[in-house]
């Protein structure tokens, strides 16, 4: 690997010299640039402007880990890329990688335990389900639940560990657990006196802040903290803000190292090699999430059941003369129990559309609108803990228009965007 980057490197200030109309270099080097492929060529230097994640920095923190036993939070995005490929939405190439935790293994450092979150180790539990302890087949390492019963490490859990790793690709929304799981984590690390390493990872919808902000009544394992619906950090800038704003319990302090990404910025897109959860499988559905994730917490299927999660949604109590499209939701990978299972649901394919990255709550505001019985759209409680407060149900139920709705969140917002400024660790 040494090797390919001193060759990135060589060729980089080759192609700088090129362009600075340096005469004599370039007749020097011409030849040999020759012997390779204008691909080739591109390919090495898009490696210098590809986002380079936190894990496969591992000269910045191998010194870190070595001598000592060591924990890894982890499921299947935690992994070390083999070769350092453009990942975006234009620029579908095949990304080979190893997990973190067997090149880790491989590299000689001393894992004792990897702690598991929501859809377990290796990414096929369905949504809510519980995630048992077991054994990883592979490696023969004991694989500890943070999803279930222990949803923070246990003292006993911890015991026998001197540092922990934090390595999870997140999206970047209030309700999508991983972030949950990192306070419990670095909450438990602060009680037991463990450090803990962050392989941070950029947020594909980390380019806007949107949505209401939780209100501190409506805490749930579905959104902790006061922050909006779409938060607009990665997993190493939020872990900053836990510990700034003192969200630990007794307002503990967690020893974290950050190992910070490459060449990300907050307006980078970023396609996911890996699906972060097995009901979001590309780009499309993790861009939608925000805004469908919502119907998470009403009775209104968005997509699951189908090949199509969070690219649709549906119910049979939406009105079928309204709509042209329906489905049926089938048990699949990922939803074994999808809602409305085997049922016929009326709704919308949101599959082929240009998706905005932007949150809008036009989707539920048209299922809402358009059931045939609306006291069947929302479950209260759930939808409660999703939104992070009472009112937007009340808002939608009343009639007020979305402009209306996110008017009430601004000052909200303004207060969120001040505080995230000073826990930014990207542009």
């Amino acid at each position: 690997m040494r090797f390919k980057v001193f060759k990135n490197t060589v060729l980089l200030f080759v192609l700088i010299a090129i362009s600075c109309g340096n005469q004599v270099k370039q007749e020097v080097l011409s030849s040999k640039l020759e012997k390779q492929s204008s691909n080739e060529i591109f390919n090495k230097v898009q490696y210098y402007k590809s986002i380079i994640v936190g894990a496969n920095r591992t000269e910045q923190y191998l010194s870190l880990l070595q001598g000592k036993r060591v924990g890894v939070v982890a499921n299947q995005t935690s992994v070390i890329f083999k070769e350092i490929a453009v990942v975006s939405e234009t620029s579908k190439n095949e990304v080979s990688y190893t997990h973190l935790v067997d090149s880790l293994l491989n590299l000689d450092i001393d894992i004792k335990k990897v702690f598991s979150p929501e859809h377990g180790f290796r990414g096929n539990a369905d949504a809510g389900e519980l995630v048992k302890d077991g054994k990883d087949t592979k490696t023969d390492l004991p694989i500890l639940s943070l999803h279930g019963k222990h949803k923070k490490p246990t003292n006993a859990k911890l015991k026998g560990l001197d540092i922990m790793i934090f390595d999870i690709q997140d999206v970047g929304i209030r309700f999508y657990t991983y972030i949950s799981t990192l306070h419990y984590v670095m909450e438990a690390c602060a009680e037991n006196n463990i450090p803990l390493l962050i392989l941070d990872r950029p947020n594909p919808n980390g380019s806007y802040i949107d949505g209401p902000v939780l209100e501190k009544e409506y805490s749930s394992f579905l959104g902790m903290h006061s922050i909006p619906l779409v938060h607009g950090m990665t997993i190493g800038e939020y872990a900053k803000m836990i510990n700034g704003e003192a969200w630990l319990n007794n307002g503990m302090t967690c020893n974290i190292t950050i190992v910070e990404m490459r060449n990300y910025n907050h307006d980078s897109t970023y396609s996911l090699p890996i699906r972060p959860s097995p009901n979001l499988p590309n780009d499309k559905a993790i861009i939608l999430y925000p805004s469908l994730g919502l119907l998470e917490g009403t009775n209104i299927n968005a997509g699951r059941g189908t090949e199509f999660q969070f690219q649709r949604y549906g119910a049979p109590f939406l009105d079928k003369n309204h709509y042209q499209f329906s489905y049926t939701p089938v048990a699949n990978f990922g939803a074994k129990y999808p809602k409305h299972k085997d049922e016929v649901c009326y709704g919308v394919d949101l599959s082929s559309i240009k998706a905005d990255r932007r949150f809008t709550l036009k989707y539920i505001m048209d299922a809402y609108n358009n059931a045939t019985d609306k006291s069947k759209v929302f479950n209260t409680a759930n939808f409660t803990k999703h939104a992070g407060t009472t009112k937007l149900q009340q808002q939608i139920e009343s009639g007020l228009s979305e402009a209306e709705i996110r008017e009430s969140w601004q000052d909200g917002l303004d207060a969120y965007k001040k505080m995230r400024k000073g826990y930014l660790i990207y542009d």
